[in-house]
């Protein structure tokens, strides 16, 4: 069964410890990100990248809170690395064919932690073998900063007030004033504990299908949304191609399993997941969860993560941050910082509405007192290992 949380009431940022459980999830895989991007080289294997980052995610998890056995931690997201025009969810298994990066590659790196069921997910794009200081030009600079300005405006607009279709629009107007696109039907979902894909969410450059089957929604104060933004040079539709998926999430359905293989698959990954997603490949046996997965999914017991693909040649972006929407202004707590001044594109926003927006500070009121109190909670937990994890490997000169 889910592991949701048993309390009538269910627990929100509007507690200090849950707001510290988020924050210690997002330092983990903040320095998680920096350290697989450092391992994206000329000739490094997408395979080894992601076990490496999936190792690191365990890890980290697994040192603290050490105290409370019961409490459920791990990946909220196994690490996915997506190359030039593969849009999202590549993670491929010891069984199938790997990808090797080469220098111009467009790598996208996705990943979540979550600390008893609290996730913090982020996804950022780098170009293998780009130096940090110098200028990059043309339809990635095109590409890199619609992604970022859409990234600016969504943390404006995502405010207690605001309803989900007005930042659908403003993203729309961003990635246009650069010719790019966002990929169809992308959501960004509220999350809440041991739910990464929570009711409300924002749908980017939805068709008239997509607006009916996604109600307008309100975002209100002590909600957590994982903002995902997808953008595309191309025509900003995905399509599924030879790679199958392999990260997988547990439905709310229920049906009785007839295989044997597919029982010891589900009870393993009941287990060892709950509700969160996870890659075929952490299974203890790849083989028989590839063979137990299929009735799963064919009964609806699982939930795939399709690998898609934008047309050859185009270049698609992914930058994924998670926000807290707390009273005094939203947190952001994944995505490194980026720097626009490094891209030179032929385009700029002419909206004057978007403009202005950005021309607004994100800045939130400190609270003292109850930011000494969280920083006390962080201190208290991760002391309770006494091998903190750790977690910054320096990238070889």
């Amino acid at each position: 069964m889910a592991d949701h949380d048993s309390d009538d009431e269910v627990q929100t940022i509007a507690e200090d410890i849950v707001v510290t459980k988020y924050k210690m999830a997002a330092k983990l895989v903040n320095e998680i990100l920096e350290q697989v991007s450092a391992k994206c080289v000329e000739g490094a294997k997408v395979l080894e990248l992601c076990e490496f980052g999936d190792k690191l995610l365990t890890d980290g998890t697994a040192n603290v809170f050490k105290k409370e056995k019961e409490m459920k931690k791990g990946i909220a997201f196994p690490t996915c690395i997506s190359v030039n025009n593969l849009i999202c969810h590549f993670s491929p298994l010891r069984s199938e064919p790997d990808v090797v990066l080469k220098n111009g590659d467009v790598v996208k790196i996705d990943l979540g932690a979550h600390i008893d069921g609290f996730a913090a997910v982020v996804a950022h794009t780098l170009a293998v073998g780009s130096s940090k200081d110098k200028i990059i030009e043309g339809r990635l600079a095109d590409v890199m900063l619609a992604a970022h300005y859409a990234s600016e405006v969504a943390i404006r607009m995502v405010k207690p007030g605001n309803e989900n279709y007005m930042v659908t629009e403003a993203i729309q107007k961003v990635a246009e004033a650069f010719k790019c696109k966002p990929i169809e039907g992308m959501l960004s979902h509220q999350l809440s504990k041991q739910i990464i894909d929570g009711e409300k969410a924002i749908i980017l450059n939805p068709s008239e299908a997509h607006r009916k089957e996604h109600a307008k929604c309100e975002f209100d104060v002590h909600e957590v949304y994982a903002l995902d933004m997808l953008i595309s040079t191309g025509e900003g539709k995905g399509r599924e191609r030879d790679a199958k998926p392999t990260v997988y999430k547990k439905s709310d359905s229920t049906y009785s399993l007839k295989m044997k293989a597919s029982r010891q698959f589900f009870s393993e990954m009941d287990k060892k997941f709950s509700t969160m997603p996870f890659t075929i490949r952490s299974f203890e046996e790849e083989k028989k969860a590839k063979m137990g997965v299929v009735e799963c999914l064919k009964h609806d017991l699982v939930e795939a993560f399709p690998v898609l693909y934008e047309r050859d040649g185009e270049t698609v972006v992914q930058m994924k941050f998670t926000v807290l929407l707390m009273p005094n202004g939203p947190m952001k707590i994944t995505g490194p910082t980026f720097n626009p001044d490094l891209y030179k594109s032929e385009y700029k926003i002419e909206d004057e509405e978007i403009n202005k927006l950005l021309a607004t500070s994100v800045s939130r009121k400190a609270n003292k007192k109850k930011k000494k109190k969280a920083v006390e909670q962080t201190q208290a937990a991760t002391t309770e290992s006494e091998d903190p994890p750790q977690l910054v490997e320096k990238p070889e000169a």
